[in-house]
């Protein structure tokens, strides 16, 4: 596996005078890479793929021991049907056969168009999230990735609180509107259970949603008592498995809310998805089967969430490998159900154009905003104050810098745009770095500015870190002089941001929050935001949304899950035509109160763009302006 990142390979945009150049520009897209690990923590997830599913064989063949952490000594195994005592290392697997006891998984006919609302016993007044996850065993630093993407989205209803679970204490489930605990630690063998006793019992009595995804499902089971666990759920963890059969298979598709989503993960690297041993006859409680995965090669299906009581599970964590059409779409909406029950449905949508500087053409400016203005589409408009080539690229060898002041047909085209119907946006200060290849040419719209990157010998964008400057001050600097040059060409201050190539240092997305209302984006969120630890650049995990969020850098970001048109392939990203932008808005239709974004460059023709807007009304969506998404 050789990958960029989440954003890799993102945006190498042209400019409008593309077909003067003397070598061919990059085609522009802020795309999103196959995987949302930075390579680093790819290689940790590729690890963890088969630690964990080794364990998983020890616990089907009922060999593997889980030792609590408290008491990593204890060698007598709990009885099953009773709560094992915190002591006492716990065996996984059921003694007893569970076919009889077995119900036949429904077939994906059987999701319900809407899952049940859950309808908690006591809400807090306000809505808040807690947020725990696993930090034990040698992938622990993956809990932390995960947990920002749980807390970024539930970051949307209300305030969230994330903290590693072995820093739960009794009670917190009462304190918060719904717990979400992400098990990515398998714990096992050398690894005792970190997840304290505590939460198992008050993740079963709480009348609190609580929702459960991944690993250690079956622990709990163990912990407050199987006979107990399946009587409240319907359901027998300690007899669910990921490789049911000896292997994950390859599960590529989950339905849900009549949608079908993709789920694409590449060999080696699937971690699959647990088979839930649901239960018939008197006794059990009914499980509502709230979306199916379907295995491509066999045909068989199998719940990939289920709910029951306050307890709702997820078979794996769905972080990992995304699309704009991927199964995440549906834990996506998943939460509305513990944080937002009575949510009606809304579908909005949203496009910016991108990449809009000084070179621009203003002819073509002033054509995208008489067609969206016939069509009363409010839009958004990124612009990039100042253009420059510092190697003469693009200008037969003699550097050229190009500032909107030096630029007033262009200006004039901008407030064309903004009387009839755009928002101005901020894209960085010049979206390049210094006077290098970072990684294309080192001019405007084609190379990063907040981040450095480079091309591997497999044609992937790969990324490098911050620059050696990277600062909070040397953000700030950026920010102010790009509202400057706003200011001094007679423009409006932009009050959003968008990252050039939506990359950057944690220090920087927090300047940009500090001087913009919201930022319009895909974000990279690295590793010791949550514990308030050193920020490790190298591991990082990025993410897109389908609502407003409030991130855990404490900025409020808009909404681009679609991506963009781009006719061609680049850097081992296929072509995406107006057709699959559409198909990447209906799969979002899952989202109860979803937003489809996506972004145009006006130097591409009028009737693509035409073409995309068309299919997505088509399907029901609304477009607002930009200012509109965060409500």
């Amino acid at each position: 596996m050789v990958v960029a990142a989440l954003l890799g390979g993102l945006g190498i945009a042209a400019t409008a005078e593309a077909a003067k150049t003397p070598i061919p520009k990059p085609p522009g897209r802020e795309g999103i890479h196959a995987i949302s690990l930075s390579p680093r923590s790819a290689k940790d997830l590729t690890a963890w793929t088969k630690s964990r599913l080794a364990l998983e064989k020890q616990r089907k063949a009922h060999t593997l021991v889980i030792r609590p952490a408290a008491a990593a000594d204890a060698t007598k195994a709990a009885p099953r049907g009773a709560a094992a005592p915190l002591s006492a290392p716990a065996k996984t697997a059921s003694t007893r056969p569970a076919v009889a006891r077995t119900a036949q998984v429904n077939p994906v006919n059987s999701v319900q168009a809407r899952p049940a609302a859950l309808k908690p016993a006591a809400t807090p007044a306000a809505t808040s999230a807690l947020v725990l996850y696993d930090t034990a065993g040698p992938y622990g630093q993956l809990g932390e990735l995960y947990a920002m993407a749980v807390s970024n989205l539930a970051g949307h209803f209300g305030t969230v609180t994330a903290k590693p679970v072995s820093s739960y204490t009794a009670g917190m489930t009462e304190q918060y509107t719904a717990t979400f605990y992400i098990g990515s630690t398998y714990y096992g063998g050398s690894v005792p259970d970190a997840v304290p006793a505590a939460f198992y019992r008050d993740a079963l009595t709480t009348g609190h949603p609580v929702t459960w995804i991944g690993d250690n499902i079956w622990n709990m089971a163990n912990s407050v008592g199987v006979t107990q666990f399946e009587q409240h759920y319907g359901w027998d963890p300690t007899n669910s498995y990921f490789a049911p059969n000896g292997t994950v298979g390859n599960i590529n598709q989950v339905a849900y809310k009549g949608q079908t989503l993709t789920r694409s993960i590449p060999a080696g690297q699937d971690g699959g998805v647990l088979h839930p041993a649901l239960l018939t006859g008197p006794g059990y409680p009914q499980v509502n089967q709230l979306a199916q995965a379907t295995d491509a090669n066999s045909g068989t299906t199998s719940p990939w969430a289920i709910r029951s009581g306050n307890l709702t599970y997820v078979g794996e964590i769905p972080f990992s490998y995304v699309s704009e059409s991927d199964r995440v779409v549906a834990f996506e909406d998943l939460l509305f159900d513990s944080l937002a029950p009575a949510t009606a449905e809304r579908h909005r949508a949203f496009v910016r154009l991108e990449d809009i500087s000084p070179k621009s053409d203003p002819a073509q400016l002033t054509a995208m905003a008489d067609y969206l203005s016939s069509q009363n589409i409010p839009y958004g408009i990124n612009v990039i104050p100042v253009y420059t080539d510092p190697k003469g690229v693009y200008n037969n060898g003699v550097p050229q810098t190009v500032t909107l002041v030096q630029a007033p047909q262009v200006v004039t085209a901008l407030k064309y745009m903004l009387a009839h119907g755009a928002v101005l946006m901020n894209h960085g200060y010049t979206h390049q770095y210094s006077n290098v290849n970072n990684p294309y040419t080192g001019v405007t719209g084609d190379d990063f500015e907040f981040f450095k990157a480079h091309v591997d010998t497999s044609n992937n964008v790969v990324y490098d870190g911050p620059p050696p400057e990277d600062s909070t001050l040397w953000a700030q600097t950026r920010v102010t002089s790009a509202l400057a040059a706003f200011t001094a060409a007679g423009l409006p201050r932009p009050t959003l941001w968008t990252t050039p190539h939506y990359a950057a240092s944690a220090a920087d997305y927090r300047v940009f929050g500090q001087n913009y209302s919201a930022r319009l984006e895909r974000s990279l969120y690295f590793a010791g935001t949550l514990n308030g630890g050193t920020v490790d650049s190298s591991r990082y995990i990025g993410q897109f949304f389908p609502y407003a969020v409030k991130d855990v850098y404490g900025t409020t970001v808009l909404p681009e899950n679609l991506g963009n048109y781009e006719p061609q392939p680049y850097n081992n990203h296929p072509a995406r035509l107006p057709a699959d932008l559409i198909a990447s808005a209906k799969a979002n239709l899952a989202v109860r109160d979803g937003v489809a974004s996506f972004f145009y460059h006006p130097y591409y023709a009028v009737d693509p763009l035409k073409q995309t807007i068309d299919g997505i009304r088509a399907l029901g969506y609304t477009f607002v302006g930009p200012t509109d998404l965060g409500q």
